[in-house]
């Protein structure tokens, strides 16, 4: 499998054709400046218990000393500026909201990054979006679950984290072979599948929330020569993931 280039944006492919004839171009007039936040606010409770100190006994059994076990990281939760989506994530990574130019009409752009300044995950609102499958790749699907908070008009779209292409057969050209997200579409069937198309749908048109995997910004310490394929599986099972993947599929409307 091909290692990939310097990192690339980690907005999924759409036709960005698309996106200037339903006003998501950039708005005229001044932009207020993108400000960071680091999620510190509402810290949730039921995330943060204390740990209760054990004695720890002796040869005869009597209590010398105490170990206490660390904590679980603490959560917070997050409302994106317009008002319309909230979600949770740990409370040392921070979000940027607005990340970037709104489209005409509003909606919502956060980016959500670790305490090294890797961006994990972004979320928009209010996108234009359309695919054609032009190829199909072999493809895995890694993990999926169904997130019934995002149901809207009967369809409920699911969390989703795959890959395109193995070691005999390279994905999509300039495209990271691996992503997770959330998708209404439904899932791949047979022996291969369609390029990835992470976007749900939300009013008033789409919405995506997720990140292709680079290493640049998926840091497995240690991995960093082992094939493309090889960390996307190691990096399945870290708590960074499990983080990210906690903080998707908590998304849920505001109200």
């Amino acid at each position: 499998m091909r290692s990939p280039a310097a990192p690339r944006a980690v907005i999924p492919t759409v036709l960005l054709s698309a996106l200037l004839l339903t006003g998501c171009g950039p708005e005229a007039g001044p932009q207020p400046a993108p400000a960071t936040t680091t999620a510190t606010a509402a810290t949730s409770a039921a995330a943060t218990p204390t740990e209760t100190a054990t004695p720890v006994p002796t040869a005869d059994g009597t209590p010398t000393a105490t170990a206490t076990a660390p904590a679980p990281a603490a959560w917070t939760s997050f409302t994106t500026a317009d008002g319309a989506l909230t979600f949770d994530l740990p409370a040392t990574w921070s979000v940027r909201d607005p990340a970037g130019e709104l489209p005409l009409g509003g909606g919502a752009f956060a980016e959500v990054t670790n305490q090294a300044g890797k961006t994990l995950a972004t979320l928009r609102t209010n996108m234009a979006t359309g695919s054609t499958c032009m190829e199909r790749y072999p493809y895995t699907v890694l993990e999926s679950q169904e997130l019934p908070a995002l149901t809207h008009n009967g369809t409920t779209p699911r969390f989703i984290f795959e890959t395109r292409g193995n070691d005999d057969v390279p994905g999509p050209d300039d495209t990271p072979a691996a992503a997770y997200g959330i998708q209404t579409s439904q899932l791949p069937a047979g022996d291969s599948a369609c390029a990835m198309f992470h976007f749900f749908t939300w009013p008033p048109t789409a919405a995506m929330f997720g990140a292709f995997f680079h290493p640049y910004n998926n840091v497995i310490p240690g991995a960093e020569s082992l094939p493309y394929m090889e960390q996307v599986k190691l990096y399945l099972g870290t708590a960074e993931y499990q983080d990210i993947k906690r903080m998707i599929t908590s998304l849920r409307p505001a109200t």
